[in-house]
């Protein structure tokens, strides 16, 4: 085949389908594609940093590339492989694995279901990890930000450490293996997830039950302490036993008809509960009125959510005890899709009080620090006035007064890079802990022969005034302000409150910007041309 290079780019034509998410494209028989389409859909804040950023399941469509015209092959599956003459595709459905057609929707007669139970592999787990081990090292040489490792002599090393894979004994001894190895590169974002066996059937795999509620053992019985308010604006941070009734102090002690042991509490017997009808009784506090009364809940699979958003609520309480009220309050969890979803949903009403402390602390890195920079750049230039409604600033949503930034150790990747950011753009100061350096970052995730999963940090920043010094160093705030255990064991708030009084001593000297107060003058209408006389 002979490729015409000359004018390649004015023959380029674009595929005639809706824009989507696309991945998986191959060619098969006949001169066609197939591909994997994925919905489009927003973040809520519901999960932390996801690169890939897919969720729902895929459609796989066929592409006739003579006749222009696409169809779809299979409505949802988990993924597929083209088999080796490419006129069948293997299609893995929820456990399920079958042969269809690569060119059209497969049917009773051209579908073959493949029963996975006659299928015997056997493994010899001292010859996986020798392999392994070889294509992990091959992977860090060929992807590896620096063709030249750095200086690092990684045959040196790969060879170093070679021996001891004949050591393994299970795959977790192969991971803590693999982590020594790749720690040689010295950089960050070199991850190890070691492969996982033999966990047992599904319905072993059961959830533990979690209440969304704290509670505490009193007098032979376990009382509620508190239940979690809950944030409406995120699904994953409901509140099971808000709105059911139950009120603080009320005992639990009941689950599904079996009594509480005074000792081990509810939770063994939440076990396997999770995300499942689960009926609890509880009876009134000591000394109060009332009969035993029994509800029935869905117990959480995972407290995260709720217990963030409920954390975020009471830091945003103690800046606005602590600033009088003038301090709004913005956490950044992450710099992936849920730290962006988190970060407007608080943005409007926080940007309106005439300070801001943006915490990042913790933050757990992504890609998405530009936007939120892009965002706290913005200068209001004028307002937007209209009848029976609040002012809107213009530039919508920009700061109206001075930023604080507050960072800690555990302010990780784009966390370290939006750190740096504010500093160099001179956004406001950072009042905190050194973050924790770490701007060498990974693209993906690598699957090794035995099922472990390594990540290969592939992309290194360089700042104009730090040069490579933020990895494996971090960014040094403007304010350094260590937040002890005892400060937190005694309930102050250490760096939140020295951000907050910095944030009011340059309200005293950059006045926060505000909507017009004085009163709209008349103003007559534009003289027009005299009108013809007839």
């Amino acid at each position: 085949m002979i490729v015409e290079v000359e004018g390649l780019e004015n023959r380029v034509t674009p595929f005639p389908v809706v824009a989507s998410k696309y991945s998986a494209l191959y060619p098969v028989a006949g001169g066609g594609l197939v591909w994997l389409r994925w919905p489009i859909s927003g973040a809520l804040g519901e999960t932390f940093a996801n690169p890939a950023d897919i969720s729902g399941r895929p459609t796989l469509e066929y592409f006739n590339i003579a006749k222009a015209k696409k169809s779809e092959l299979v409505d949802h599956l988990d993924w597929f492989a083209v088999s080796g003459d490419a006129t069948r595709l293997m299609v893995v459905d929820e456990g399920d694995l079958r042969a269809v057609p690569s060119t059209e929707p497969g049917d009773g007669d051209t579908t073959v279901w493949i029963d996975l139970r006659r299928i015997v592999h056997h493994v010899d787990p001292p010859a996986e990890w020798r392999q392994a081990y070889d294509e992990a090292g091959r992977l860090i040489r060929a992807y590896f930000w620096d063709p030249g490792m750095c200086g690092i002599d990684w045959d040196g090393v790969l060879d170093q450490y070679r021996p001891l894979v004949e050591q393994v004994a299970s795959p977790d001894d192969f991971a803590d293996l693999l982590r020594e190895v790749l720690g040689e590169l010295g950089t960050s974002h070199a991850y190890v997830t070691a492969a996982r066996r033999n966990e047992g059937p599904p319905h072993y795999q059961r959830w533990q039950g979690l209440l969304g509620a704290n509670l505490v053992e009193r007098d032979g019985g376990w009382a509620v302490k508190r239940i979690l308010p809950g944030d409406s604006s995120d699904s994953k941070a409901r509140s099971p036993l808000a709105g059911t009734g139950i009120r603080e102090g009320a005992v639990l002690t009941h689950v599904d008809g079996r009594p509480v042991d005074p000792v081990t509490g509810p939770y063994p017997l939440l076990a396997g509960s999770g995300g499942t009808t689960t009926e609890l009784t509880f009876t009134p506090p000591p000394g109060e009125p009332g009969r035993a009364r029994r509800v029935a809940i869905a117990p959480l699979i995972d407290e995260r959510p709720l217990r963030y958003q409920d954390w975020v609520a009471k830091r945003r309480e103690v800046v606005r005890e602590l600033s009088g009220g003038r301090c709004g309050y913005l956490h950044i969890p992450d710099m992936g899709g849920s730290g962006w979803a988190q970060f407007n949903r608080d943005l409007r009403m926080e940007v309106s009080r005439p300070a801001l402390i943006v915490d990042v602390r913790g933050n757990a890195g992504g890609h998405i620090s530009e936007l939120v920079i892009e965002t706290l750049s913005r200068t209001i230039l004028g307002w937007d006035l209209t009848r029976n409604a609040q002012p809107v600033s213009y530039t919508s949503n920009a700061p109206r007064g001075p930023i604080v930034a507050l960072a800690d150790e555990a302010t990780s990747s784009d966390g370290d890079m939006i750190t740096a950011a504010f500093k160099l753009l001179k956004l406001g100061p950072v009042v905190g802990q050194r973050t924790w350096g770490g701007v060498v970052g990974m693209t993906g995730r690598h699957r090794l022969g035995d099922g472990t999963v390594i990540t290969v940090p592939m992309n290194a920043a360089w700042f104009d005034a730090y040069g490579w010094s933020v990895e494996n160093h971090g960014v040094t705030p403007d304010l350094e302000v260590l937040r002890t255990p005892l400060d937190w064991a005694e309930g102050r708030h250490a760096q939140m409150d020295d951000a907050i009084q910095l944030a009011l001593e340059l309200l005293r000297t950059n006045p926060a910007a505000q909507p017009p107060t004085t009163p709209v003058s008349p103003r007559p209408p534009p003289p027009t041309p005299p009108r013809p006389t007839s």
